[in-house]
């Protein structure tokens, strides 16, 4: 199964085709991500990141929807495993 997760690109650091490397946000923490993919995003946009690469563009509010049933996800640090729903 393969996982893509929304970030907000805060800065764009390389710009050669091949090599446009970009500070992408993910909720508290910051990643250097390859953004030869999506060469149309600029600083603001959100990108959807699979294993270090940004494979496309997507809305802010598309985003927004995707941290919201990540949250709807989290699970307690307190809860058992057996309080865990299957």
């Amino acid at each position: 199964m393969c996982l893509g997760v929304p970030g907000l690109i805060e800065d764009i650091i390389g710009n050669s085709p091949l090599e446009r490397t970009g500070k992408v946000r993910f909720g508290g923490i910051a990643r250097e991500i390859n953004l030869s993919l999506v060469p149309d995003a600029q600083v603001g946009d959100y990108v959807i990141v699979h294993v270090g690469i940004a494979i496309s563009q997507i809305k802010e509010a598309e985003a927004e929807q995707v941290f919201h049933y990540l949250e709807a996800l989290e699970v307690p640090e307190n809860r058992r495993d057996d309080e865990v729903p299957r």
